[in-house]
């Protein structure tokens, strides 16, 4: 296996994990980031067993379980209190698996701080305009014209609006609003679940605990409400009370979260795209997470697909033949996960975002109660768990040990 110069476009979970791995197998890594000092963007997510399979390989799932929440189920009533979404992490069969609420701020200072440890290279305040195949390999040109490189190879994690990805797929209607909020002392959540109300299905709101951030103080979480992006402006001129009465007309347990809330800035809107790239290869550049396939969270299995993708891109290069071969392989390993799970959100997304009241009909009379009965149940918490299709198998992954790593916390 050849050592490669690789430049890696974008310092989220998926630019982050990539440096990590193929720095380790030996390859010569400079990451680019369009800050000046690189940060996160966004609230909370969820790590399922399939990304902190990942983590677990680069050492980092004790520090990750220090500094999130674990998830033991996922709890949605209608507007009926009728069960709307039951999927519990116990139905895998495993001891003690579980999801973690994280902020995305702990996840990435957790792998920052490993890449600055490792002493990789980061090039900052480089906002990336395109990237121009050479006679001697690619280079990165920014919007202000700069050139760098060139390198044997470019991997473009820049996410959904990558620059170096080709427009493909569609801006799905409803995305959501997100802000991070303290936890409350006498918080009327179970703070073992992530918990969703819905009104049909035009209507959500959602509370993620996420644990305490790294050097933060208190515990968090994340707190979130389903919406149209044609109606955010709406939503801007109507100004916080209404909203506020909204939300507690369909959760009123929410009050004690909205007290928190005093200006809209605290609200942060995401629009979701869905949305592959056909050729996720091209001569000399690879796209990975976010750059090569985007989803709708209601699966919540973009950081983890990102991290997978990472240890694919690793694993790949580390076989044997011509470049573009390597990076072939390393698609290939991943192609059929990605192509399954961008599947299922697909059609799990309308049950939970859409205008159509049968959507939420089909989830609540049919969808739900034959959750429950075996083998749903397992299958279930396979595909909340990202663990449909193998993706660990695909990639020589084993479980992270969550017994091992969840005692210290239970002590």
């Amino acid at each position: 296996m050849s050592h490669l110069s690789i430049a890696i476009a974008g310092c989220g979970p998926a630019g982050l994990a990539a440096a990590l791995l193929l720095h380790r197998h030996g390859h010569d890594v400079t990451l680019f980031e369009r800050f000046d000092e690189p940060r996160p963007i966004g609230s909370g997510l969820m790590l399922q067993p399939s990304g902190l399979a990942v983590l677990d390989a680069l050492d980092l799932a004790p520090q990750i379980i220090a500094h999130s929440a674990p998830i033991r189920a996922l709890h949605g009533l209608s507007q009926h209190g009728d069960i709307a979404l039951d999927a519990r992490y116990a139905d895998l069969g495993v001891g003690g698996a579980c999801g973690l609420g994280i902020h995305r701020g702990s996840l990435f200072a957790i792998l920052y701080c490993a890449v600055q440890a490792a002493g990789i290279a980061i090039e900052t305040g480089f906002p990336i305009a395109r990237s121009d195949l050479t006679d001697n390999g690619r280079t990165l040109v920014s919007t202000a014209g700069a050139t760098t490189g060139p390198f044997d190879l470019v991997v473009d994690a820049l996410g959904t609006s990558s620059p170096l990805a080709p427009p493909c797929g569609d801006w799905l209607a409803f995305g959501a609003l997100w802000a991070t909020l303290r936890w409350p002392d006498d918080a009327p959540f179970d703070p073992g679940l992530l918990t969703q109300r819905y009104r049909h299905a035009h209507e959500m709101a959602g509370v993620l605990p996420t644990g305490r951030r790294v050097d933060g103080e208190h515990r968090e979480l994340a707190f979130f409400w389903s919406l149209k992006a044609d109606d955010y402006p709406a939503w801007q001129a109507a100004g916080l009370g209404a909203w506020k009465e909204q939300v507690l007309a369909l959760w009123p347990e929410c009050a004690c979260l909205l007290e928190q809330i005093t200006d809209p800035a605290q609200l942060t809107f995401a629009r979701y795209a869905h949305r592959q790239v056909p050729a996720p290869v091209q001569p000399r550049l690879i796209h990975i997470g976010d750059a090569w396939h985007s989803a709708s969270p209601q699966l919540g299995q973009g950081a983890n697909m990102a991290l997978l993708d990472a240890y694919g891109l690793a694993k790949g290069l580390d076989s044997d033949g011509p470049l573009q071969g390597r990076l072939e392989h390393s698609a290939n390993l991943r192609s059929g996960h990605v192509k399954l799970y961008q599947a299922l959100t697909w059609a799990a997304t309308p049950l939970y975002q859409s205008e159509r009241v049968w959507h939420a009909l089909l989830r609540d009379l049919i969808l739900t109660p034959a959750g429950r009965i075996p083998p749903a149940p397992r299958i279930q918490a396979r595909l909340v768990c990202g663990l449909v299709g193998d993706p660990l198998g695909r990639l020589g992954l084993a479980m992270a040990d969550y017994a091992a790593l969840l005692a210290p916390t239970q002590r």
